[in-house]
């Protein structure tokens, strides 16, 4: 289609400047951000085929999948071609041969998802009805940097080129307009007044804490050998090799027989024949307590039977995960030494697993009496008493699920994880936390709160009701920036987890382009 000549009457060249110009004051972010896709769309279809060379080898029409039947094709020159370039061009400095094959993948499936979003949208739009007028699109084409010439649009540049190249050129510029009038109808959305003030609320209040904690590295060892000693068979000493057979009971007894009358030696019939993780060491497990066994042994009447067999003497053939196995007792079993403290530390970590509620309740004991010396003198006198250090974080608005966002370098909402306090690790989302947090009185201990692998008592001392600057930031921010981001988010979210998209990325990727490059 040809570019028309003729000069536009005054008053259409005034209304396009006042839409302009609204725009830009409506919504100065998806304005700017407009106008940079615009200009990244034609270094994509202008500037970079001229530049980058297409992938090596790939001059033939490939097929990655479709998005509502219409076909996602890798085409010389084409949409997914001049985008795949242009990423390519833009991570070049990335490249080096530890990494090559996975940013190769990367640019690539980052160009396919562009052009399935290309894709769907040009689709939406076409059964919508819509096509940008002949006009707006040669306007925009007369815009094109390499149609200048001393500062103004060249026709004789214009026509330099030929037909087919022209009318390229004019189609992709025709896609662009209807992708950023689509867009923005997406994502330029008016929001009301009661909202924004609802979002900006959500900066206050703002609290400050002390805290005071105890770690389940804090649990004495009486308690853990108190608690060794009333299990003491959980303890028991043991040292086994064993031998396990996948293929049937019949083969374990077979291969124990074997051993038994002197044909093999335990360590020859292990490195041969077992499929466990000891058949490197000849079968022998090391040192373990009676209650490690139950991963190799599940069943308990068949463990304890294992576990009772006398020194270098052979169990019975029992049931495992991997098929069937038989052990040699190295040693028979003892009870656990508890001044011994490689010992102490594996119940330390059983309790840690399977006892924890034990632990928390001697730890929510203690918090409980360092809460009520708070009550009788003041925080820190307690804390010095309890030999406790004390924790400061804030000033903190109630952040569940810790989103920190930044907006011309100002935070918006905190996080915990800002403040690393380590303690708090498992804060963000955990509701008792953001509870005792924003509803204990100030200057007052909280209840004793659970986080991870300690208790915590919080101790709120300062609140920030008033903020006008930090909640018209967050208005702002809200409805300028972080609404748009979130809707092109969702944008994209359509099209890619659509049931109308068929992914043939990786087949093709496999099949097309590793080959090749």
């Amino acid at each position: 289609m040809a570019l028309k000549e003729k000069k536009q009457p005054v008053r259409e060249d005034n209304s396009i400047r006042n839409e302009f110009i609204h725009r830009f004051k409506t919504s100065p972010f998806i304005f700017i951000g407009t106008i940079v896709i615009l200009v990244i769309v034609i270094v994509a279809f202008v500037f970079v085929p001229a530049i980058v060379p297409s992938a090596g080898g790939l001059n033939v029409n490939l097929r990655f999948g479709a998005y509502d039947k219409t076909p996602i094709n890798y085409v010389p020159n084409g949409y997914f071609a001049q985008v795949r370039e242009n990423i390519a061009r833009y991570r070049q400095n990335s490249v080096d041969n530890n990494n090559y094959q996975y940013l190769l993948y990367q640019i690539w499936r980052e160009a396919f998802e562009e052009t399935v979003i290309h894709t769907g949208i040009l689709g939406e739009v076409k059964k919508a009805g819509y096509t940008p007028p002949a006009e707006t699109v040669d306007r925009e084409v007369a815009q094109l940097p390499e149609f200048f010439e001393d500062g103004r649009f060249s026709i004789s540049r214009y026509r330099s080129l030929d037909n087919t190249t022209r009318m390229a050129l004019w189609r992709q510029v025709q896609d662009s307009i209807v992708k950023e009038r689509y867009t923005n109808d997406i994502t330029n959305l008016r929001i009301s007044s009661l909202e924004k003030d609802f979002i900006g609320s959500l900066a206050l209040p703002k609290r400050s804490f002390d805290m005071a904690a105890f770690s389940f590295s804090d649990y004495p060892e009486t308690e853990v050998t108190a608690f060794a000693e009333g299990n003491a068979s959980l303890f028991r000493v043991t040292h086994f090799s064993v031998i396990t057979i996948g293929s049937s009971e019949a083969d374990a007894q077979k291969i124990l027989d074997s051993i038994k009358d002197g044909t093999t030696t335990f360590e020859d019939a292990a490195h041969t024949h077992s499929l466990d993780s000891y058949a490197e060491r000849g079968g022998d497990m090391g040192i373990k307590m009676a209650f490690e066994l139950s991963t190799e042994i599940p069943e308990a009447e068949q463990r304890e039977g294992v576990i009772q067999t006398a020194k270098g003497a052979y169990s019975p053939i029992v049931k495992v995960p991997l098929g069937w196995a038989f052990f040699r007792a190295e040693e028979a079993s003892y009870p656990a030494d508890t001044a011994d403290s490689a010992l102490l530390e594996k119940i330390r970590g059983y309790m840690l697993n399977f006892e924890r509620g034990r632990i928390e309740d001697w730890l929510i004991n203690e918090a409980q009496g360092l809460i009520a010396l708070i009550k009788e003198t003041d925080f820190d006198s307690a804390l010095l008493e309890k030999q406790r250090e004390k924790r400061s974080f804030g000033p903190l608005a109630l952040n569940y699920g810790g989103n920190n966002l930044y907006y011309n370098g100002y935070s918006l909402f905190t996080a915990l994880a800002s403040f690393s306090v380590s303690e708090l690790s498992y804060a963000d989302t955990n509701e008792n936390f953001w509870q005792e947090a924003f509803f204990t009185p100030l200057n007052a201990p909280s209840n004793p709160l659970v986080l991870g692998d300690s208790v915590a008592v919080l101790y709120p001392k300062e609140e920030i009701t008033e903020d006008e600057s930090a909640v018209d930031t967050i208005k702002t921010m809200y409805s300028s920036y972080w609404l748009s981001y979130i809707s092109n988010r969702r944008l994209r979210s359509y099209f890619l987890e659509n049931d109308k998209l068929e992914d043939q990325f990786y087949e093709a990727f496999s099949k097309y382009v590793l080959p090749v490059e």
